[in-house]
């Protein structure tokens, strides 16, 4: 049980309930009342039932599927927290949506992850906790303390209590050029190769696999990526390493975003098992019997404690975290 100066508050939005819950269970509290709904219209309607005056309040909202709707839950949540005269709130955000477009990457491209931080800010959050960033520049976007905490200790510590790390043929596969420095950090962990995919994107959510440049003859292949959203890009992937000659393939990532066709397309593929984190709440229709599903609720209970207590938050990311 936290025990501090000023009250601390957990509450959630409706996009990841038993997360929250979780956490508030490790930390020794209760998930605070209030209830979200909406009004006939389709407008967001807020109501918190239990006083906020001077309390550090945790917001617990992952900004997945449907976006909006959960990212202006946040934001009402977060305003109405601040009327409320809260002593701090952190936006605690195990997923950030609209993470993808960070850059301009052709002429008149929105930089939606600068806008979403702008938007945060201007709601009255004064810090956010979040998990694994599509890019790890977007911290920069805010003008308040953000801790991006990493999944890759979570995951790697899976196979490491599988074996994997004691195998001589586990190669760590980096599905595209911009995953080469989280697969890297992964393989040290695993003390395991690397090999990357080198691909090209015709259009969004389309990817037409090139080459793969690395050693996988014959090899376990684990496959790591951020967020896995169409399957595409893990899919298409895992079936290039086999026609090359790899044995066996397994994918693992952070956020199963998992729309349009990626539960058919990862049914259909040769991946032996995906290993994701509850960062998004995965409904029961979208479960798949190659799922493993590990839980972030630990690490984010004490990045939470160590905010609420203010001591350092830097050991949770280090990537010897035990976490």
């Amino acid at each position: 049980m936290i025990n501090h100066g000023k009250n601390i508050k957990i509450f959630t939005g409706n996009s990841n309930p038993k997360l929250a819950a979780d956490i508030a269970e490790i930390l020794g509290l209760k998930v605070g009342e209030s209830e979200v709904g909406t009004f006939s219209d389709g407008e967001i309607s807020v109501n918190i039932h239990e006083t906020v005056r001077g309390a550090d309040v945790f917001v617990v909202q992952s900004t997945n599927a449907p976006v909006n709707d959960n990212l202006m839950q946040l934001l009402i949540m977060i305003d109405a927290f601040k009327r409320a005269s809260a002593g701090r709130i952190t936006a605690v955000i195990p997923y950030y949506g609209y993470a993808r477009q960070d850059r301009k990457a052709k002429a008149r491209d929105p930089i939606t992850a600068k806008l979403v931080a702008d938007i945060l800010t201007t709601a009255g959050a004064d810090r956010v906790l979040t998990m694994d960033l599509h890019a790890a520049q977007i911290q920069g976007y805010f003008n308040i303390p953000v801790d991006n905490l990493m999944g890759t200790p979570i995951l790697a510590k899976y196979y490491i209590q599988k074996g994997f790390k004691d195998r001589d043929d586990v190669v760590v596969v980096a599905p595209d050029l911009g995953s080469v420095a989280r697969s890297r950090k992964f393989a040290d962990k695993l003390h395991a190769s690397i090999a990357i995919i080198d691909k090209r994107r015709p259009k969004a959510n389309v990817a037409e696999i090139m080459n793969v440049i690395g050693d996988i003859k014959g090899k376990t292949c684990i496959m790591m990526d951020d967020m896995i959203d169409t399957a595409g890009t893990i899919t298409n992937g895992a079936n290039a390493l086999v026609k090359l000659g790899a044995k066996d393939v397994y994918a693992c990532c952070s956020h199963g975003v998992l729309s349009g066709p990626a539960i058919q397309r990862i049914n259909d593929s040769v991946i032996k098992e995906l290993i994701i984190l509850n960062t998004i709440d995965v409904p029961e229709d979208k479960q798949c019997n190659k799922f493993v599903t590990l839980s972030v609720a630990p690490i984010l209970a004490e990045a939470i404690k160590r905010i609420y207590e203010d001591v350092s938050v830097s050991k949770l990311f280090e990537e010897d975290s035990n976490l």
